[in-house]
């Protein structure tokens, strides 16, 4: 039977031997969540820069759409520069507001940009109608001007846009019942591979076609006026989301890069932090042994 003397002893023992086990377990499960977390961030760098290589392919078809619409959109702004179309200013008359966004995201702040510009041309014109192309303004406009959505369109951005889709577009545009005096197409143009600007492209109604002063040089009937204007906002269009299109492709080109540095960074920095508390368990692991041998050779 064991003396008084002898049990505390052995309870301080054992209480000191529990002590480093607890501390194991602890500096284990910090290794262990430090190595999942440097997992996570590895798979995470790999979908950035795969996406970063999609958008690189994607935007050399973007680029090659963006320069064959510019020829539609241009077209038609020479026709209206040579008549001298103006828009139609009166109080009675509203302004058409068309924003060409798309549905996808992870492209930095262009669709931000976009709706920021679209709302400061609301203050100017708070009467202004919105046709919105794409969820993504769609969504960031519905918090703020949701009275003035006219009309919205979804599955705007998935590939490359052509003139059908302008010109489906176009179609249910003309069927609005409210006859604007203006008609705006706020888009993102490109201006590098780094760098883009909301910009609006001026759509002409058919009565501002209709009283340009050089309008009659064009020996254009009357009966068709309304066939003219509808192709001039189908070629705007047109323009406006190629452009666009190119726009998102390079912002999430740029966006996936700059997530990939960022990745690559935190690896470096967890995979420092991995090695350093891997070799404090070990150091530690080596005290609890020798200072374990040391008390019993005592």
């Amino acid at each position: 039977m064991l003396s008084r003397a002898v049990r505390p002893a052995l309870n301080a023992g054992a209480a000191a031997s529990v002590r480093p086990v607890a501390a194991n377990a602890a500096n284990y499960a910090t290794l262990r969540e430090i190595e999942q977390r440097l997992k996570s961030i590895k798979n995470i760098e790999k979908i950035t820069k795969t996406m970063k290589i999609v958008a690189s392919t994607k935007l050399n078809r973007a680029q090659r759409a963006m320069t064959e619409s510019r020829s539609y959109g241009e077209t038609s702004n020479t026709v209206f520069e040579k008549a001298e179309t103006k828009p139609i200013e009166s109080e009675d008359k509203k302004t058409l507001i068309i924003v060409a966004s798309s549905d996808k995201g992870l492209c930095g702040g262009i669709h931000s940009g976009l709706t920021r510009a679209t709302r400061r041309m609301l203050e100017k014109k708070p009467n202004s109608d919105l046709v919105v192309l794409g969820e993504k303004c769609k969504a960031q406009l519905s918090r703020s001007n949701a009275k003035n959505i006219r009309l919205s369109f979804a599955g705007v951005g998935k590939d490359v846009p052509t003139f059908a889709d302008a010109q489906a577009i176009a179609d249910q545009v003309s069927l609005l019942p409210t006859d604007y005096g203006d008609v705006q197409i706020m888009y993102n143009k490109f201006i590098n591979a780094t760098s883009y600007e909301a910009t609006p492209i001026e759509a002409f109604s058919e009565e501002a076609i209709a009283n340009s002063p050089q309008f009659a040089q064009f020996e254009i009937d009357d009966e068709v006026l309304a066939n003219l204007r509808e192709y001039a906002l189908a070629n705007s269009l047109y323009w406006a989301l190629a452009e666009g299109h190119a726009c998102e492709q390079s912002a999430r080109r740029n966006a996936m890069d700059n997530a990939s540095k960022n990745a690559g960074d935190m690896i470096n920095k967890f995979q420092i932090l991995y090695n350093r508390t891997r070799q404090a368990v070990i150091t530690g692991e080596f005290v609890e042994i020798i200072t374990g041998a040391s008390a019993s050779e005592e």
